[in-house]
Formats: C-alpha cells, sequence, structure tokens
C-alpha cells in the first residue's frame, strides 16, 4: 500500500511539453542535480555575449563587463532576497568555499564543524586548510533514513564547542539530497558569534532562498544545477563586516586603482583576469527563462518538481522493496534511497563514476542516475532528480532496471 504521506498530488505531474533543453532524448536523464541541464534560450544569451566579447574584446573588458555585471547582481540579489552590493560572482560553488576559507584567519586549535553530508570538495579543502593552519574538522553525523529535521538542528548544535570557529552546512545536501533545516542552525551560529557558511549550490531553483531572511556570514551557490544557468555560474553572498577580507584566490591587474564610488569587494570580483564571463553573464535569462516554463513562475515549477521526485521515489522505493527514508519535509527536488550491497568481487570492479552500478544503468539501459555512498556509515544510495522534462515513465524504467541489475548481482553473490 502507498503511504499516504507520499501523495503529495491527485496525478502524477505532467512533463513540460515540447522540452526546451539540450539533453540527448535517447537518454532517461534522472541527474539533473549534478551539472543541470542548459535550456536553448540561455544557452543563445550565452552565445550571445560571447559574440560580442570577441567583436570588440577590448570595450567588452574595460568598458562594458563592469556595468553588466552590476545588472547580473541586480536580478540574483532580488532572486535570493539580498542587496545586490553584497554578491561576488565566481565560477561555481567550489571556488567560493575556497575562497571563504582562504578569507578566514584560522588558528592551531580552532574547530571548524561539518555535517558528514557535506560535499566533496568542501572536505578536499578542509584537509589542506588544517594542514597549513592547525585547525581541525569536527563532523556532526546526520543519521539516514531520518526522521525530522530536528536531529539535524540537535546534532549539529550538539557538535558545537567553545573552540568552534566556523560551521559549514548544506541548505540541500548533495550525497543525500536531504533539506537541512539552516535556519535554526544561522541563527544559534549568530548567537554565539560563530561564522556559518550555508552550501546553497542545490538550492536556488529548487527551493525557496531568502538570504535576508536567513543572515548567514556566507551563502554559497551554483547556478548551472536549478537555475539551469550555464556551467561556470557561481555566487556568493557575504556578509558586509566580512567582506573586507574577503579577498579572491587571486588578484587582477585592476585592484590597486582606488575607486572611493566602488567598493574594494565589487573591484576585487568584477573582474579576475581575461577569462569567459558569459556563463556569469547569462544567470539573468536563466531565471526568466525557467521562470516562464509553467503558469505560476517559480513557485509553481518548485511545487511540480517536487510533487514528481515524491511519486518517482514512491515508485523506485516499491521496486526497490524499501521505504521512505525521510519526511517530506526534508525533500526538494531530489530524493536519494539506499541500495544493498554488493558481493565484494564486485565491488572492485572498474568504473568510470562512483559505482559499477552506475556505468551499468548506462550502458545496458540508457538511463544517467549517480549510484555512490554517503555519511560516516558510506552507505550505498541511488539519488533521484526531478525537473519539468522528466516523467514518471521514466521512474518507473530505472525502478526496472535496478531490480534487474540488483538481482544480478544477488546472484553473483550466491553461484561465488
Amino acid at each position: 500500500m502507498t503511504p499516504p504521506h507520499l501523495i503529495t498530488a491527485d496525478d502524477p505531474p505532467r512533463p513540460l511539453e515540447n522540452p526546451r533543453w539540450g539533453l540527448d532524448p535517447s537518454l532517461t536523464f534522472l541527474n539533473h542535480g549534478s551539472y543541470g541541464a542548459l535550456l536553448h534560450p540561455v544557452a543563445q544569451a550565452q552565445a550571445a555575449y560571447r559574440e560580442r566579447m570577441e567583436r570588440d574584446p577590448v570595450r567588452f573588458f574595460k568598458s562594458d563587463l563592469e556595468g553588466l555585471l552590476d545588472g547580473v547582481r541586480e536580478r540574483l540579489g532580488s532572486f535570493l532576497n539580498c542587496r545586490p552590493i553584497d554578491l561576488a560572482l565566481v565560477q561555481n560553488a567550489t571556488v567560493a568555499l575556497a575562497t571563504i576559507l582562504n578569507a578566514t584567519d584560522l588558528k592551531p586549535g580552532d574547530e571548524i564543524l561539518i555535517t558528514d553530508h557535506e560535499y566533496q570538495s568542501l572536505l578536499n579543502e578542509l584537509d589542506r586548510v588544517t594542514l597549513r593552519t592547525g585547525a581541525k574538522v569536527v563532523k556532526a553525523e546526520i543519521p539516514f533514513p531520518i526522521a525530522s529535521p530536528d536531529v539535524v538542528v540537535e546534532r549539529v548544535l550538539g557538535a558545537i564547542s567553545a573552540r568552534t570557529r566556523m560551521v559549514f552546512v548544506s541548505h540541500v545536501t548533495s550525497t543525500s539530497g536531504l533539506v537541512f533545516p539552516v535556519k535554526a542552525i544561522v541563527d544559534e551560529c549568530n548567537r554565539r558569534g560563530i561564522d556559518v557558511v550555508v552550501d546553497g549550490a542545490h538550492s536556488p531553483g529548487q527551493i525557496p532562498v531568502d538570504i535576508r531572511g536567513l543572515n548567514p556570514t556566507y551563502f554559497v551557490g551554483s547556478g548551472h544545477k536549478w537555475l539551469s544557468a550555464p556551467k561556470g555560474s557561481g555566487f556568493v553572498y557575504v556578509r558586509p563586516d566580512r567582506q573586507k577580507t574577503f579577498r579572491p584566490l587571486a588578484l587582477s591587474s585592476r585592484v590597486h586603482k582606488a575607486r572611493p564610488e566602488r567598493s574594494l569587494f565589487l573591484r576585487d570580483y568584477d573582474y579576475f583576469g581575461t577569462g569567459d564571463y558569459t556563463a556569469v553573464l547569462s544567470i539573468p535569462q536563466a531565471i526568466e527563462s525557467m521562470g516562464s516554463l509553467l503558469a505560476g513562475s517559480w513557485p509553481a515549477l518548485m511545487r511540480h518538481n517536487h510533487e514528481l521526485v515524491m511519486r518517482g521515489a514512491e515508485v523506485v522505493a516499491r521496486a526497490l522493496g524499501v521505504e521512505p527514508q525521510s519526511p517530506e519535509s526534508m525533500i526538494g527536488c531530489m530524493a536519494t534511497l539506499p541500495l544493498p550491497e554488493p558481493a565484494a568481487e564486485l565491488a572492485d570492479r572498474p568504473t568510470r563514476y562512483d559505482d559499477p552500478l552506475q556505468d551499468a544503468l548506462f550502458e545496458r539501459h540508457g538511463i544517467v542516475v549517480p549510484i555512490w555512498r554517503m555519511g560516516a556509515r558510506e552507505q550505498r544510495v541511488v539519488r533521484i532528480s526531478a525537473q519539468v522534462y522528466n516523467t514518471i515513465t521514466q521512474y518507473e524504467r530505472l525502478g526496472e532496471a535496478l531490480a534487474k541489475e540488483l538481482a544480478g548481482e544477488r546472484a553473483y553473490r550466491v553461484s561465488a
């Protein structure tokens, strides 16, 4: 029997007529969360910016770029509910996180608190920073399955000590797809005077974002995921009291020029050297194009994708014979389900991804979906995404393919 809390609509949400993405139509693409997918109008906008840049590169970089970037900040600030002058445009969330750590004066014994659901690039950067500074990483373990968002708050706040200098927490986690209750965590960190970094790589476009209401020290985001902007369109919100020390990883040839009318923070991130700025310049087009896909704009789009992933998770869970892993309130447009462990011999198979099962799904079934391990227990999971181009039939196809491939793994275990 279908759990009643999984049903959020009378009928499965209908896919968008005449999809406008450049995805290969032969694929069952259920991984919008990793790299997004580019809308044709956004690709055209980026191409127009690139043509403008190449037509007169001197004018583009010396005269036009600053004003164009201000326009991006205005539109993005409106979408995220923050002041445009508090936004720095960067290549991606990974660069933003590295810049935050580089700008923080960590001392031996300082503690950096994270959860065991954080993204690997942050873990890698923390390894480098702690080796250099003598600071220490403390990890709050978040269970999966999880019964309530209160568990996240309790585990994170319970791991804070007198030595805690920074807290990093995902708004929507990459590995588990869970929506974390970041507001309660940010409020308590602010009360205690602890810098808090919200990793929002997955949140803009998947769930509503209100930076002004959230009031973190830093909020990092990616445009290429749920905004469907081009790859290379990241941003970071920096609270005004941290902007003077928030210097980029590399200084351009322009930042030494004093300009009283423009803050050093903006000048640092207006220009990071010769490069292709067309991805970030296309963010406003992405916001407008995605917001025009459904009547009701972004709220309707987020609701559609949430309802679709809930139905998709129900279908795949039934095929796997597993139960829901979290309350609906902790799901945006991604859902994660547990998978059985393979035989040890199968675990050592070569893979182009994170698990040979992902190779099998792609090569034998044309399905694109991530299989990986997450959390302190290194649990094997599959994460599904939902975007308006997806259909219930695609999740049924995934469920059938997983059942078939996992049966093959079990048969190998028995025969061995």
